[in-house]
């Protein structure tokens, strides 16, 4: 089941609620920045390049910023996020729906917790079942890479009953939570995930100050 456009409009319809201007849980960016980001990432090979090769993160940071600045008014914000939500051009590798469904489903079920959770009242989305197992098929791919700067061992547990070991290590902890919940958490928004946690305490203790995410 395609779950990429679906969670492309969600994103769209929250960047829009929210306006420019608003907080995300991206260090340094309002929704604006976010925006930008979103459209340049499927629009813009030099700022695609920028976001995984380090010499080319500054012309990514200077494009993101400049078309933020063109997207403060609410007509260009919604001008923009209008952009984004028309989809990647046809020539582009993202409109191949293998490639989409692995650059975007955690992409656009990240980034729209980063909207909805930056404030100070929200509460978690109650997601479809095989959208939650699409994100916990996703979120199996990457753990060991998100989970790299942790000295421990990390087990991930979803209620539902599957478990997967992110990293072993002679000493481990367990995180335990709903697959979206644990995205969040693996992909460095420890502090607005529902998340619980099994282990040795000063292993938590530990797992709860180390760097998790890209």
């Amino acid at each position: 089941m395609q779950f990429v456009e679906p969670s492309r409009e969600v994103l769209a319809e929250t960047l829009l609620a929210a306006g420019p201007g608003a907080a995300t849980l991206c260090a340094g960016w309002r929704t604006q920045e976010l925006a930008a980001h979103l459209y340049l990432r499927e629009h813009s090979a030099k700022v695609g390049l920028g976001l995984v090769v380090k010499p080319w993160n500054k012309v990514s940071e200077k494009a993101t910023a400049r078309l933020a600045a063109e997207a403060s008014t609410p007509e260009s914000f919604a001008d923009l996020v209008q952009k984004f939500r028309n989809g990647p051009p046809k020539l582009s590798p993202m409109a191949l729906r293998a490639v989409d469904h692995s650059a975007n489903l955690v992409e656009f079920f990240v980034h729209t917790e980063d909207i909805r959770r930056a404030t100070d009242r929200w509460a978690p989305r109650a997601l479809d079942l095989e959208y939650s197992e699409a994100l916990w098929a996703e979120l199996v791919k990457r753990a060991a890479i998100l989970y790299r700067g942790v000295d421990l061992g990390v087990v991930l547990v979803s209620p539902a009953g599957p478990r997967h070991v992110a990293k072993r290590a002679p000493v481990s902890v367990a995180i335990i939570g709903e697959p979206g919940e644990l995205l969040m958490h693996a992909n460095g928004r420890t502090g607005q995930a529902l998340v619980s946690f099994e282990g040795r305490p000063d292993a938590v203790a530990l797992l709860q100050t180390a760097p998790v995410g890209f």
